[in-house]
C-alpha cells in the first residue's frame, strides 16, 4: 500500500473548502426560491425562468471552468490557484444576490436578480469544481483518497445542516421582523466565514501527482477518453439524479411546513434531523473497505429510498413523528451517496490516466455539471408546479397547490431514488481497479 502523503492540517483544510462553499450553496438550494417569491418580490413563474437560464449557463460554465483548470500553468498547480483567484468575487456576488433593491422598478429588480444570480453561479463553480479536481493529485493512496473525501463531506454536510437549521433564526435575529434585512445580514455573515475558509484551503493544500507528459492533451484526445470512460458516464448521471431529487425536495420543504402544516417554525426542527447524514458520511470509510464503493453507494440509495417511503406516509398523513423518522433515515442514506461522489470521480480521473489522459478539470466538472443541471431542472419543476397549481405567496393555498407541494416533497423523490439505483448498477468498479493495477 502506498504511504500516506497528507498532513492532518492539509486534510482538515481540504475538508473546510466544502464547508466554505456550502455556507452559500445551502442558502441557494434551500431558501433562494422562497426568498425570491416571498421576500424579494418575484412571481413563481419569473423565478422558474431565472432558474432555468441560470442552470443552463452553469452547465456550460462547469465545462469552461474544467477546461480552464486543465489549461492552467502556475507555480501552485492547476486546481489550487482557483481558490485564491475567485474567492473574493464569489463572496461579493453571494451578498449581492440577497440584496433587495427596492429603489428599482419590478423590471429592474428582475434584471438585478439575473445579473447577481448568474454571477454567483459562475464564481461558485470556479471555487467548487477545484475541490473535486484537486483530490486525485493530492495522494496516490486509495485509502487516503477515501478519507479525504469523507472529511470533505463531513464538513460540507455539517455546514449544510448548520445553514438549514440556523438560517431562519438568524434571519429573525438580523432582521427583527424585516426579512429583507434578515436574509442580507445572514448571507454577509456566511460570506465572511466562507472567504476565510476558502483562503485557508489555498494556503494549506498541495498538488503532488501531475504527469506532465499527459497533463495537457488536445481536447479531441480528451473527448475520446470521455466516451470510453463508462464509469465516469454512470456516476455523472447518478450525480444529476441525486441533485435533481435534492433540489425538488429541499426547495419544497419550507412550502410544506408553511402551507400544509401551517407552522413555518418547524422547518429548522425538520432540517435538524438531517444531521444523521453525518452517520452515512463517516460510515463510508469503514463500509466501503468491506463492500467496495459501488455497493456502499447502492446501500445508501436503498436507505434513502426507505426513508423517503416513510416521509411520504408522514407527509400525506401530516404525522410529525413519522415524517421526522423518515427524514432521519433518508438523510443517513443521503450521507452515503453524496459522500462517495468526489471519491468515485477521483477514481474515474485515475482511470482516465490509464488511457493516457490526465484531465482532472474536465472529468471533475461532471460534479458541478450534475449539480447545476439537477438544481436547474429541479427548480423548474418546483417553481412551475407552484405556478400551474395557482400558488399565491403568503395566502391560503388551494387544494391543487397543496397537492403539488405534497407531490414534490414526497412522491417525485421516491421515483428518482429508484431510477438512481438502477443506473448505478452499470458502474464497473472492477474495471477501474484492474486498469490501475
Amino acid at each position: 500500500m502506498n504511504k500516506w502523503e497528507t498532513s492532518l492540517t492539509e486534510r482538515i483544510s481540504y475538508g473546510l473548502s466544502d464547508a466554505a462553499d456550502n455556507l452559500v450553496f445551502q442558502m441557494m438550494t434551500t431558501y433562494l426560491l422562497f426568498f425570491y417569491t416571498d421576500v424579494f418580490g418575484l412571481t413563481a413563474n419569473e423565478v422558474a425562468i431565472l432558474f432555468v437560464v441560470a442552470r443552463a449557463a452553469d452547465v456550460f460554465e462547469s465545462f469552461i471552468i474544467g477546461v480552464m483548470i486543465d489549461n492552467t500553468h502556475s507555480k501552485w498547480g492547476k486546481s489550487r490557484p482557483f481558490f485564491l483567484w475567485y474567492s473574493f468575487p464569489y463572496v461579493i456576488f453571494a451578498v449581492l444576490t440577497f440584496v433587495t433593491p427596492n429603489f428599482l422598478p419590478h423590471s429592474g429588480k428582475l434584471i438585478w436578480a439575473y445579473v447577481t444570480y448568474l454571477g454567483l453561479g459562475f464564481f461558485y463553480t470556479a471555487v467548487n469544481l477545484p475541490i473535486t479536481s484537486i483530490l486525485p493529485t493530492m495522494t496516490n493512496n486509495e485509502q487516503e483518497t477515501t478519507l479525504l473525501g469523507v472529511i470533505r463531506q463531513f464538513f460540507g454536510s455539517s455546514v449544510q445542516i448548520i445553514v438549514a437549521v440556523f438560517t431562519i433564526p438568524l434571519v429573525g435575529l438580523f432582521g427583527k421582523g424585516d426579512q429583507q434585512k434578515g436574509f442580507l445580514g445572514t448571507i454577509i455573515l456566511f460570506g465572511i466565514i466562507s472567504l476565510v475558509l476558502i483562503l485557508n484551503t489555498f494556503f494549506h493544500v498541495r498538488e503532488r501527482h501531475t504527469n506532465n507528459e499527459i497533463n495537457h492533451q488536445p481536447f479531441s484526445e480528451v473527448w475520446t477518453m470521455l466516451k470510453q470512460n463508462k464509469p465516469w458516464i454512470v456516476i455523472s448521471i447518478v450525480i444529476f439524479l441525486y441533485w435533481l431529487t435534492t433540489a425538488i425536495k429541499n426547495q419544497t420543504t419550507i412550502y410544506y411546513f408553511k402551507y400544509v402544516l401551517h407552522n413555518e417554525n418547524l422547518v429548522s426542527l425538520a432540517n435538524s434531523f438531517t444531521l444523521t447524514a453525518l452517520i452515512g458520511v463517516v460510515a463510508i470509510y469503514f463500509v466501503s473497505s468491506k463492500l467496495g464503493k459501488k455497493h456502499t453507494m447502492l446501500l445508501g440509495i436503498i436507505t434513502a429510498f426507505i426513508g423517503q417511503i416513510i416521509i411520504t406516509i408522514g407527509a400525506y398523513s401530516e404525522a410529525l413523528p413519522t415524517l421526522f423518522t423518515g427524514i432521519f433515515i433518508n438523510s443517513v442514506g443521503g450521507g452515503f451517496i453524496i459522500g462517495l461522489v468526489s471519491i468515485m470521480i477521483a477514481d474515474t480521473i485515475r482511470y482516465g490516466t490509464s488511457m493516457g489522459i490526465q484531465a482532472e478539470g474536465i472529468l471533475a466538472s461532471t460534479d458541478d455539471f450534475g449539480v447545476n443541471l439537477g438544481l436547474g431542472i429541479g427548480g423548474l419543476i418546483t417553481a412551475e408546479s407552484l405556478e400551474v397549481s395557482g400558488y399565491v405567496s403568503n395566502k391560503t393555498q388551494t387544494a391543487a397547490t397543496i397537492s403539488a407541494i405534497d407531490l414534490n416533497y414526497a412522491l417525485i423523490p421516491l421515483v428518482l431514488y429508484a431510477i438512481m439505483f438502477f443506473i448505478l448498477l452499470g458502474y464497473n468498479e472492477e474495471k477501474i481497479k484492474n486498469a490501475l493495477k
